[in-house]
C-alpha cells in the first residue's frame, strides 16, 4: 500500500466529560463506516509508537506535562483554580478526566507513526484521523487539546533532516498553536484557513500574523466571513494555497483536516458541505503529489456533527490517502446507518434526526476562480456582498504575504 492509516481503540480514551462536543464515537464511527465501504480490505492499521516526557518536551514544558500527568492520576484536585489559570485544565473546554496524560500521548504517538512511515520510505502517505490538536500551547492546554500533536510531529520530522516543511490547517478555527511554534521558524509555513478571526475563538489569524525575523512570510492566514459555502471556500483556498506551495516548494506537506467548517457543526459559522470539505483534501493530496513526491501526512481536527459529518468527511480522507476516493453519491449500507442512529440515540437522546444515506450532501462545487477583479459580478446563486467579502480576504492575504515571495498579490496568475 501507499499509505499507513494510523489506529487504536485508545484513541476512544480521550474522552473530556459526556456533554463535551468533541465525543470520539465520532473516531469509532469513521473506521466502522471505511470498513463497511471497503475502504480497509487488506489495510493493517498500524499502531501508535510510544511517547514519553522528551518527546512532549520539544513542544511543551516539564511543568506542563507533570501538571497533566497530576490531575489525570487524582494526584491534584481537579478544580484547583491555580491549574486552570496557569495550565488551561479544569475549565469548560479541558475538563480533566482521567489518564488524560496517557490520552494525549497517545494522540501523539499516532501522529509520530504517521510521520515515520513516511519518513522511513514505508509509504508516501499517512493518515491519523486521532491527531490535529492544534490548540494546544507549550505550556497550556486550549481548544479541547491537551497535546499538539502537530507541532510535535513537525519537530520531529525537522530533527530527521526536513527543512521545508508546509502545514496547511483547514479547520474552521485558526491553527494557532501550530503557528506559535514556527512563527519564527523559515522551515515551516503554516497556512491556515479559518473562520475570521472577529466572529470565532480563539480571535487569531489575522492576515497581519505574517511570521517574525527570517520567517517573515511563512506564516499564512486566509480568514473567511460566517456563512461562506463550499463555491466561496474553494474560490479562497483556490485563490491562495496552490501559490503558496509552489512558493515555498515544500518537501512533505502536513495537514489538519478539521471539518467544523460544515454547515451542520453545532460551534462555528461557516456552511461548507461534506462535498466541499473532500474536495479541499483532494486538492492538497495533489498539491503533496505534485510538489512532494506524494508526501502527505493527514491528521484529524475539529468537527463536532460527530455522526452525520464527521464519519463521512474522514472517511473521504482515508479513502484518498489509499487512492480509493469514494464518489460523493455512494449510498451508505443499513448496517452503518443502524450503528450511526444508535450511536445518536446515546449522544442525543432527544435527537431523532436520522444518519445522511449518501456520501455527500450535494454539495456545488463548480467555483469560479478569482481573477483579480474584485469588483466582478458574481455568479448564479452567489450574493454580490458574500463574494465582495470573500474577494476581500483574498487580496487581504495575498497582500500580506505574496510580495515577501516574489509574487504579484494582484496577478491571479500568482
Amino acid at each position: 500500500m501507499n499509505a499507513a492509516i494510523i489506529w487504536s481503540d485508545h484513541f476512544l480514551d480521550y474522552k473530556w466529560a459526556y456533554t463535551h462536543p468533541m465525543s470520539p464515537i465520532r473516531l469509532a464511527l469513521t473506521m466502522s463506516l471505511s470498513r463497511s465501504l471497503g475502504l480497509l480490505d487488506d489495510v493493517e492499521p498500524a499502531e501508535p509508537l510510544p511517547v514519553d516526557d522528551t518527546i512532549l518536551s520539544t513542544v511543551h514544558t516539564r511543568s506542563y506535562i507533570d501538571a497533566v500527568r497530576a490531575v489525570g492520576s487524582g494526584a491534584t484536585a481537579s478544580n484547583n483554580a491555580l491549574l486552570q489559570r496557569l495550565f488551561g485544565l479544569g475549565n469548560d473546554d479541558n475538563p480533566v478526566f482521567e489518564s488524560m496524560h496517557e490520552a494525549g500521548s497517545m494522540l501523539v504517538g499516532g501522529t509520530l507513526a504517521a510521520a515515520q512511515a513516511i519518513t522511513s520510505g514505508a509509504v508516501t502517505r499517512a493518515v491519523n484521523i486521532g491527531g490535529g490538536m492544534h490548540h494546544a500551547m507549550p505550556g497550556h492546554a486550549a481548544g479541547f487539546c491537551i497535546y499538539n500533536d502537530c507541532s510535535i510531529a513537525i519537530e520531529w520530522l525537522l530533527a530527521q533532516g526536513y527543512d521545508r516543511i508546509a502545514y496547511v490547517d483547514i479547520d474552521a478555527h485558526h491553527g494557532d498553536g501550530v503557528q506559535h511554534q514556527f512563527y519564527s521558524d523559515p522551515r515551516v509555513m503554516t497556512i491556515s484557513v479559518h473562520q475570521h478571526p472577529a466572529t470565532l475563538w480563539p480571535g487569531t489569524g489575522w492576515t497581519t500574523e505574517i511570521g517574525d525575523g527570517h520567517a517573515e512570510g511563512a506564516s499564512v492566514n486566509l480568514g473567511l466571513m460566517p456563512g461562506v459555502t463550499d463555491r466561496l471556500w474553494l474560490r479562497a483556498f483556490h485563490a491562495v494555497v496552490p501559490s503558496m506551495i509552489a512558493s515555498f516548494k515544500p518537501q512533505i506537506i502536513v495537514t489538519q483536516a478539521g471539518v467544523d467548517s460544515h454547515v451542520a457543526d453545532p460551534l462555528t459559522d461557516l456552511a461548507l458541505t461534506v462535498d466541499g470539505q473532500a474536495s479541499a483534501m483532494r486538492a492538497l493530496r495533489d498539491l503533496a503529489d505534485t510538489y512532494c513526491d506524494g508526501r502527505w501526512l493527514a491528521v484529524g481536527g475539529g468537527g463536532y456533527g460527530v455522526i452525520n459529518v464527521v464519519p463521512r468527511a474522514w472517511t473521504h480522507l482515508i479513502g484518498m490517502a489509499l487512492d480509493r476516493d469514494v464518489d460523493p453519491s455512494t449510498p451508505i449500507g443499513a448496517d452503518w446507518l443502524a450503528e450511526a442512529a444508535a450511536a445518536e440515540q446515546a449522544v442525543h437522546p432527544d435527537y431523532s434526526r436520522p444518519p445522511e444515506s449518501t456520501m455527500g450532501d450535494g454539495g456545488d462545487l463548480a467555483y469560479v476562480p478569482w481573477d483579480g477583479d474584485a469588483g466582478a459580478p458574481p455568479p448564479d446563486g452567489i450574493s454580490e456582498n458574500a463574494q465582495r467579502q470573500t474577494d476581500k480576504a483574498i487580496l487581504a492575504t495575498r497582500r500580506a504575504v505574496f510580495p515577501l515571495h516574489g509574487l504579484d498579490p494582484e496577478d491571479p496568475r500568482d
